[in-house]
C-alpha cells in the first residue's frame, strides 16, 4: 500500500507519505488543496503529495455529458489509481460520484457543504438583468438536463443550449462570444474559484432545485484501509452526511443519473431532515415533486469496527449516528417510492429515450 511510503525531514524525523489523487482542472485542484490543508492541520506529521490526472469527462469536451451515458466519467481514472495503490485517497465533487461505488471503495468523508444552489452568470452586456428580465429568445447555456428541464418550464421566454468545458472554458465562451446571454453554473464552484462577483442571481428551490450531492466534497478511499478511513473520517460534517445520504438514496432508488432530470432540496431543522425530490420530462412540461421529513435525533452509538457492508449509498461515516444515517437513507428510499407510485418511472423512461435520440 502506497500509504506506507515515508520521507525523512532535515532533522531525521520520518514522516508518512499520503498521496491524494485529483482531476487536473483548476477547480479540482483548489478543492483538493482545501482538503489537504485540513488534513495537514489535523496531522502535521503526515507528508501529503497531490497527484493530478485527466479523466474521460475532462477529455470529451464536444458532447453533452448526458449523451455519453457513462456514470463514472470524472471518477474512473482516479479510482483505477486508487485500486493500483498509486494514491491513497481521492477528492471528488460528490455529485460526480455514482450512487453505487465499485467494490472495495467507500466515501470516507463528506465535508461541510458549500451553497448547493445554481447561479446565473450573465454576459457583460446584460449586467444587472435576471433570467426574468432577459430579452425574449435569449440563449442560456447549461450542460445539465436537470437545470434545463426546470428552467424551460419556469422561464418559457428563454432558449437553452448545451455548453461544455470546465468553469474557465465556459466563462470564456460566455464572455468572448455572443452565443449566450447567460450560463448556469454551480454557486459552490464559482465561490471556490473566487469568482463570486460574477454571480448575478442565485436560483432558489422555486426556480431550480439542485443536483444530488451538489456543493459537497467527498474523499474516496479503499474500504479496507482502516487507518486511512479513520484519518479522513474526522472531516465528515454530520448534517451534510445525512442530507447527502438521503439525496443519494433517493437517486439510487429512482435509478436516476445525469441522463435524466432529477433534482433535490434538503434541509436540517430542529432535529428533522426534510427532503424534497422531483423528476421532470426533458422540456419540464411534466413533473412530480414531493417533500417528506424524518427525525434524525443523534444517538451516541458509534460503529465498533469498520465493515464494508455498513456503507450507506457508498458512504462510511463511523462518527455519525447509525440511527440517523438509517433514517436518512430510508427517507430517500421512501420519497423515491412515493414518486414512483405516482408515475415517475414513466416520466424518466421517456426522458431517457428522448435524450438518447437527440
Amino acid at each position: 500500500m502506497s500509504a506506507e511510503a515515508s520521507t525523512q525531514d532535515g532533522n531525521g524525523r520520518v514522516s508518512r507519505v499520503i498521496r491524494i489523487g485529483t482531476r487536473k482542472s483548476q477547480l479540482a485542484r483548489i478543492q483538493t488543496d482545501s482538503v489537504a490543508e485540513k488534513l495537514r492541520e489535523l496531522y502535521p506529521d503526515v507528508h501529503l503529495e497531490i497527484v493530478g490526472m485527466s479523466t474521460t469527462g475532462d477529455k470529451i469536451l464536444d458532447t453533452a455529458l448526458s449523451k455519453i451515458g457513462e456514470k463514472s466519467l470524472f471518477t474512473k481514472e482516479l479510482e483505477n489509481a486508487l485500486e493500483r495503490n498509486e494514491v491513497d485517497l481521492v477528492v471528488h465533487s460528490l455529485k460526480d460520484l455514482p450512487t453505487t461505488l465499485p467494490p472495495g471503495f467507500t466515501i470516507g468523508a463528506v465535508l461541510k457543504r458549500e451553497n448547493p444552489h445554481d447561479a446565473v452568470v450573465l454576459h457583460p452586456k446584460h449586467a444587472g438583468k435576471t433570467l426574468d428580465t432577459l430579452p425574449d429568445k435569449s440563449v442560456v447555456g447549461t450542460s445539465s438536463l436537470r437545470r434545463a428541464a426546470q428552467l424551460k418550464k419556469r422561464f418559457p421566454h428563454l432558449e437553452f443550449r448545451d455548453i461544455r468545458g470546465n468553469l474557465n472554458t465556459r466563462l470564456k465562451k460566455l464572455d468572448e462570444k455572443d452565443d449566450f446571454a447567460a450560463i448556469i453554473l454551480a454557486t459552490a464552484g464559482l465561490r471556490r474559484m473566487g469568482w463570486e462577483s460574477r454571480v448575478s442571481q442565485i436560483l432558489g428551490p422555486d426556480d431550480c432545485m439542485y443536483a444530488v450531492g451538489q456543493g459537497a466534497l467527498a474523499v474516496e478511499v479503499r474500504a479496507r484501509d482502516h487507518d486511512i478511513l479513520e484519518m479522513v473520517s474526522v472531516l465528515h460534517d454530520p448534517d451534510t452526511v445525512l442530507r447527502c445520504i438521503a439525496e443519494r438514496a433517493f437517486m439510487r432508488h429512482l435509478e436516476g443519473g445525469c441522463s435524466v432530470p432529477v433534482a433535490v432540496h434538503t434541509e436540517v431543522r430542529d432535529s428533522q431532515l426534510y427532503l424534497t425530490g422531483a423528476v421532470y420530462s426533458l422540456d419540464g412540461s411534466e413533473s412530480l415533486k414531493e417533500t417528506m421529513q424524518t427525525s434524525i435525533e443523534q444517538d451516541n452509538q458509534v460503529e465498533e469496527e469498520v465493515d464494508e457492508k455498513v456503507q450507506r449509498v457508498g458512504v462510511t461515516a463511523t462518527n455519525v449516528s447509525r440511527v440517523a444515517q438509517d433514517a436518512a437513507e430510508k427517507l430517500g428510499i421512501d420519497l423515491a417510492k412515493l414518486l414512483l407510485s405516482k408515475g415517475a418511472r414513466e416520466i424518466l423512461t421517456v426522458a431517457r429515450q428522448l435524450n438518447d435520440a437527440r
